[in-house]
């Protein structure tokens, strides 16, 4: 197990030492069962970068095995030695008590959990039957091993470390496989992940995906966590949120929204503005889109927990790459100000590409030009256009 002083070292860390609780799982796994209790039947089943003999993921689909119809449950774990967060590593009984036990291995080698038949005789197939061996390598899932299982599953399904969620992200999709995975908001924002999520390659879960705080168990010898309940120590991540290619009932429910008419009369008070630089309003509140406006609007990341895609099309993000809908203004000659006037030394060149209002804010820093005119910006927006309009 990997020992940190510091949450923010060990998030960041190749192998993340942050275990999903099982209520968690459960929940979201629940999700797609109940637009279709068959979405598992007759499916092999990958869990990379884990570790079966602690994993909460190991326990639930082998505890659920024949309730889920699985054909195949496969669980890999990554070698103690090829961690970057070490300590004293110390083998489970389960691992020390079996025959196979290697002392070199268990530091060296992953190992690989299957589950497909009833191994012990009790007329049912559960957590009690699975097999175990070392793997021949450390369990890194680039490996030509792990890539090989990747390829006889059907659904990957983990909580990858999110340091490498970029090189995770596209080790699934070029292999074509469905997918449940963990990751943080921020990744919607990645130039490798955002045109995936706007092609309807991907998209958000149907449990938990509103980016607030989850909480995971993690290693008794952490010295720094947020709680400590029953002898275990427990962490919180904030904007933790499930991504998938799985369909989920969430998906086709539209948001409730007012007519733009109502929205200005109840909501916002005053019309909505249009960005200095893109060609779309700003709506600074997902309860505050329009039903019924025909052109573009910007609206906040967090509408894509929201999001129905029979509802609305996503076309773009307000990055400088430009995915969909370009920046039509640069702010070069741009002066970064603070509130009291004085200048903070940065040009408005920073900015380009974010969205960005005319005028000065009511706080905040904002941008000038030597002809006195004012824009500041405002965080990250989605552009989205309805799908329902006339």
């Amino acid at each position: 197990m990997g020992k940190s002083n510091n949450l923010t070292n060990a998030k960041a860390a190749k192998n993340d030492e942050f275990y999903t609780q099982y209520q968690d799982i459960q929940k979201e796994i629940e999700a797609y069962l109940e637009f279709d209790a068959d979405t598992f039947r007759n499916k092999t089943i990958l869990l990379p970068c884990d570790d079966p003999e602690w994993s909460n993921f190991t326990k639930f689909f082998a505890q659920n095995f024949e309730r889920f119809g699985l054909k195949k449950l496969i669980s890999t774990s990554f070698a103690p030695d090829s961690k970057i967060l070490k300590s004293k590593y110390q083998p489970s009984l389960f691992e020390v008590n079996d025959p196979k036990f290697d002392e070199k291995k268990t530091i060296t080698n992953g190992k690989i959990f299957t589950l497909e038949h009833d191994k012990s005789g009790d007329g049912k197939i559960d957590v009690t039957d699975l097999e175990w061996k070392y793997l021949k390598g450390d369990g890194d899932f680039r490996s030509k091993e792990i890539q090989k299982l990747r390829d006889e599953a059907d659904i990957i399904i983990t909580n990858p470390p999110f340091s490498l969620f970029r090189e995770f992200l596209a080790w699934i999709i070029e292999a074509d496989k469905k997918f449940v995975i963990l990751g943080n908001m921020n990744a919607i924002k990645y130039k490798e992940v955002f045109p995936i999520i706007r092609d309807k390659k991907m998209w958000l879960g149907g449990g938990k995906n509103d980016g607030r705080n989850v909480w995971y168990e993690i290693p008794s010898d952490f010295t720094s966590f947020h709680k400590e309940e029953n002898g275990k120590k427990y962490a919180f991540v904030a904007g933790t949120i499930w991504f998938t290619n799985l369909d989920h009932g969430r998906r086709h429910k539209p948001i409730p929204l007012m007519t733009e008419k109502d929205v200005i009369k109840f909501g916002t008070k005053k019309p909505f503005e249009k960005y200095d630089n893109f060609d779309a309003i700003e709506i600074s509140f997902v309860k505050h889109i329009p039903s019924d406006y025909k052109g573009v609007m910007g609206v906040p990341i967090s509408f894509l927990s929201k999001h129905s895609p029979d509802q609305f099309e996503i076309i773009g993000l307000s990055m400088k790459d430009g995915f969909g809908l370009q920046s039509h203004k640069q702010y070069d000659n741009f002066k970064e100000i603070r509130q009291d006037g004085s200048f903070t030394g940065s040009s408005g060149k920073k900015t380009n590409g974010n969205p960005m209002m005319k005028g000065k804010p009511t706080k905040g820093n904002y941008y000038i030009d030597e002809n006195g005119e004012c824009a500041y910006s405002l965080f990250d927006r989605l552009f989205i256009v309805s799908k329902n309009t006339n």
